[in-house]
Order: structure tokens, then C-alpha cells, then sequence
């Protein structure tokens, strides 16, 4: 279960940076900003997992004796990719009108990582379903206080958060390898 929490804090760094930039560039109300970015990003972060989790069953009894490689091979290419982020722009700089389309957008983008992650669901000894529950309720709680901190701060924890997230990713990556 720790392992879990781990991933679902790991994961949620992508939205949470997302939402942080939100929260710092929009006019909408705070309340409803944050609603927003917690319910999209939360459902999207929570069922991609699920979707590679599916994907790996699919495909892990031919891959079974290589599943930990590929497992820490996709956390580590996240994770790179997420540490690369924190160091470039996010595309919520140019956006001062937040629709549900964009939303949509914005959620499936900081997913697609998650459903690459959800293939190292099957190699951990616990309920998927319960997994990705967490991993969405997690998210959501940290896109909400996102939009906050954003409000409140600025944008000096965005880039922070990412690089956290994709570290995080990493050691896990080594973990499942190592262990």
C-alpha cells in the first residue's frame, strides 16, 4: 500500500504543476478553478492507470520474465521526461481562458504518463482498481490545492513539484528493477 501512495503522490505531480500554473493565470473563481482542475485531472489520472494496468495484463505472460525491465524502463523514461519538464515553460503559460476543452486537453497530457505507469500495477500484489482509486483521489486533492497555492503564490512551485514527481518515479522505477 505504501508503494502505492508513493506512485499516486509521484503521478499527481504532473497535475499539480499543472494546476498550480492554473491557479496562478486565471480569473475565474478560486472555487471553481480548483473544482475543475481536481475533477478532470483526478478522473483522467485515475483511469489511465487502470488502462495500462489492462494493457500490461495483456501482455505479461509474454513479457513475464522482462516485466521488471520494462517497468523500470517506462518509470524511468517518465520520470526523465517529467525532471525535463520542470526545466521547460508548460503550456498553461499561454492560456488565460480555461474551457472544458482545454481541460480535457490539459488532463489527457498529464495522463498519458500515468497510463504508462499503470503497467507497474502489475507487478505490485494489490487490488488495480483500489490502486487507481487512489491515484485519482490523490490527484485530485493536490490538483485542487494546485490551483490554490497557485492563487496564492505564484508560479515558483511549479517546476519544483514536476522534478519531485519525476525523481519519485524514478526510485520507484529502481525498486520494482532491484527488488
Amino acid at each position: 500500500m505504501f508503494e502505492i501512495l508513493i506512485l499516486a503522490l509521484a503521478l499527481s505531480m504532473d497535475a499539480f504543476a499543472v494546476s498550480i500554473g492554473l491557479g496562478s493565470k486565471q480569473h475565474k473563481p478560486l472555487k471553481v478553478m480548483a473544482l475543475m482542475a481536481a475533477t478532470y485531472f483526478g478522473i483522467f489520472q485515475g483511469v489511465m492507470p487502470l488502462l495500462g494496468y489492462l494493457g500490461g495484463r495483456g501482455v505479461f505472460g509474454w513479457i513475464e520474465s522482462f516485466a521488471p525491465w520494462v517497468a523500470w524502463f517506462l518509470l524511468m523514461l517518465i520520470g526523465a521526461k517529467m525532471i525535463y519538464e520542470s526545466f521547460a515553460e508548460g503550456i498553461e503559460e499561454d492560456l488565460s481562458n480555461i474551457t472544458h476543452k482545454v481541460m480535457l486537453t490539459l488532463a489527457i497530457a498529464t495522463s498519458i504518463d500515468a497510463m504508462a505507469a499503470g503497467f507497474s500495477l502489475t507487478l505490485m500484489a494489490i487490488n488495480p482498481f483500489l490502486a487507481c482509486l487512489i491515484i485519482g483521489v490523490i490527484t485530485f486533492l493536490f490538483s485542487a490545492l494546485g490551483v490554490i497555492v497557485g492563487k496564492v503564490s505564484g508560479t515558483w512551485l511549479e517546476s519544483k513539484a514536476e522534478l519531485l514527481g519525476g525523481v519519485v518515479l524514478i526510485l520507484i522505477g529502481f525498486k520494482i528493477l532491484l527488488f
